[in-house]
């Protein structure tokens, strides 16, 4: 199993496969975990040779990390509802 998660396309492909499931499913649930499969290959690329253990630890940990940014960006967006303070009939 080590030696398939040492290759960058694999990563890649879950990646792909996780994005086309998010498109499919409402909410930002697997967005993150994307996001970590697609830095997952910088990491296989940059430092080959980790134990399978490792590479699921490290995809675990920037998925969470992906995760929580997303939820700080997209907290951020205004869903454009009006706050009415006033009604127009107290005249």
């Amino acid at each position: 199993m080590t030696d398939l998660l040492d290759l960058w396309w694999v990563w890649m492909a879950a990646a792909l496969a996780l994005a086309v499931i998010e498109v499919m499913v409402p909410g930002f649930i697997f967005l993150g975990f994307a996001l970590g499969a697609l830095a997952m290959v910088a990491v296989v690329l940059a430092a080959p040779g980790f134990s399978a253990a490792a590479l699921l630890a490290t995809f675990a940990g920037l998925s969470l990390v992906a995760w929580i940014l997303l939820r700080i960006v997209f907290r951020k967006q205004s869903t454009g509802a009006r706050i009415v303070h006033d009604d127009i009939n107290d005249t």
